[in-house]
């Protein structure tokens, strides 16, 4: 049965074109092609990765963050055995009825209560330091993934005119670059699955669990069918847009308001023009109709394409929220966050965390600066925190 699964999955008509068949792809007068079997390197890649992770965090993330002002905020845990009990065993956000009979068990008020579960969610709620050194982890890898992607592209000829994407495809040698390039990038986003529960949740989060999962399904099925070429630019474009991204979001968090907005600004620009104009028309438009003037259409050619569509879906979905926020920042009405889980307010408008509420007893009104500390760069920024996370789907 097994056996038959796997015939039948690596069947060449699945992965190749007419006439071709896996003996075509064999090693041979100097020209080496992709392996499935590569990719079991990235499991152990990925692991190397969450410790080079860890260390960067720790080691120069963290010394960075200080410099500026960031640093791990002190938070009070909230002590209520029978309230802590009904938080992690049932719900984060309990029902009227629920509330009612806490109220009854515990022997608070209803608005006791109330305020006890906003503050216990408050506490699980990431600190800006964490979103940083995540942050600058991701524009550390972006960066460095961008600058080896024009390294390994910029003499190359389909680079500059797309039709020699498919010149001579699928048997197209595997150059060293191409090699290091898929394997990192797989690595990285495999790395991103296993820390998947350990990062910062947002809204949007089974958004990004199909990302991370896309990414991989898309990087992968492009190694086995040697989409190689089209693969890379794919990733490059990616990449762009990110590495200004995840510097706006550090400078949000830096609170460096002028520099954030400017940041985003060009951000907005470039993911518009890289995600919506040259993805769809000039790299969808490569797979989908040069491909069929080398060779007829074959189910790789329709699952690499539809692939791609679904991708651009989620391009167009982040755009949407992307020019909500860009809306909201030019006419000033740019308050919260449709997306990022800020943190929650109490009824007198102060933040619910026990040690705001500990500073604002003593008089010097942290939660009414924390409020109004929520407007700004943070406001504007905070929405896209986590659009493109990992960068976009591949």
């Amino acid at each position: 049965m097994i056996d038959t699964l796997y015939q039948w999955f690596w069947w060449d008509r699945i992965w190749l074109p007419v006439n071709l068949t896996w003996a075509d792809l064999e090693d041979r007068e100097g020209r080496v092609y992709a392996r499935a079997s590569h990719l079991y390197v990235t499991v152990p890649y990925a692991i190397v990765f969450l410790l080079i992770r860890y260390l960067f965090e720790r080691l120069i993330a963290t010394p960075v963050a200080a410099s500026v002002g960031i640093r791990e905020k002190v938070r009070l845990r909230v002590e209520n055995p029978i309230l802590e009990l009904c938080y992690i065993s049932h719900s984060r956000n309990p029902t009227q009825a629920d509330i009612d009979g806490l109220s009854k068990k515990s022997g608070w008020s209803v608005r006791q209560v109330e305020r006890w579960f906003r503050r216990r969610r408050n506490q699980d709620r990431p600190g800006v330091l964490k979103k940083f050194r995540e942050a600058s982890w991701r524009l550390f890898f972006y960066l460095f993934a961008f600058i080896g992607g024009i390294a390994a592209l910029h003499d190359k000829e389909w680079f500059y005119d797309t039709r020699k994407v498919w010149t001579g495809f699928p048997q197209q040698s595997m150059l060293e670059s191409q090699y290091w390039y898929y394997i990192l990038e797989l690595s990285f986003y495999g790395s991103l699955i296993f820390s998947v529960t350990v990062d910062v949740k947002r809204k949007d989060f089974k958004e990004q669990i199909i990302h991370h999962v896309a990414t991989l399904v898309l990087l992968s099925f492009s190694w086995c069918a040697n989409y190689i070429r089209i693969g890379t630019l794919v990733m490059l474009v990616h990449d762009a847009s990110d590495i200004l991204l995840e510097s706006a979001k550090l400078f949000n968090y830096a609170k460096w308001e002028r520099t954030c907005n400017t940041l985003f600004v060009v951000f907005t620009v470039v993911f518009m023009v890289t995600r919506l104009v040259i993805f769809p028309f000039w790299l969808i438009h490569c797979t989908w109709v040069y491909p069929l003037e080398h060779y007829a259409a074959f189910f790789a050619y329709y699952f690499f394409n539809a692939m791609l569509v679904i991708l651009l879906f989620l391009h167009i979905f982040w755009a949407y929220l992307i020019l909500r926020m860009v809306k909201k920042f030019l006419f000033g009405n740019l308050t919260g966050d449709v997306r990022s889980e800020n943190e929650e307010e109490d009824e007198d408008g102060s933040i619910s965390t026990e040690e705001e509420e500990r500073h604002h007893r003593t008089g010097n009104g942290v939660g009414r600066a924390t409020k109004e500390g929520t407007n700004g760069c943070s406001g504007r920024l905070s929405m896209s925190e986590n659009i493109c996370q990992s960068k976009t789907v591949y």
